[in-house]
């Protein structure tokens, strides 16, 4: 399942922004932020509650409310995105070749470090 809709993505972004629990009425301000019509409590718990559903989300009790939190972090949920859309083709290899082509030199060689490392022998990756 997917994130799907900017309201459920503008909720995800407020929670990793966070790095905390929130309750609904913390989420409003950020999620309502630059919102040309911003959206009802109701309408934030409602889509929230989505979120604990397709397992995006997971709520602890407070008092008489929830408290929401991401299941994974944002960096773990890009990546498994990703790897879900790489899953989802036969021949990789011109797919990420295209990825690469891409990015930004940075990230490039960013992304290039963290590979070398990963094919490293055991022996070198106990040294970094």
């Amino acid at each position: 399942m997917t994130i799907a809709g900017p309201l459920e993505r503008s909720i995800m972004e407020a929670l990793w922004d966070a790095g905390k629990p929130l309750l609904i009425r913390e989420l409003l301000a950020p999620v309502n932020a630059g919102s040309l019509k911003p959206s009802a409590y109701t309408t934030v718990q409602t889509v929230a509650d989505r979120l604990v559903q397709k397992g995006f989300l997971f709520r602890t009790p407070d008092r008489n409310a929830w408290r929401y939190t991401p299941t994974s972090s944002r960096e773990d949920h890009v990546a498994q995105v990703m790897a879900a859309a790489l899953a989802d083709t036969v021949d990789r290899g011109p797919v990420l070749a295209r990825f690469a082509e891409t990015i930004d030199p940075q990230d490039a060689h960013r992304l290039l470090i963290e590979l070398a490392r990963r094919s490293a022998p055991a022996h070198e990756k106990q040294r970094s």
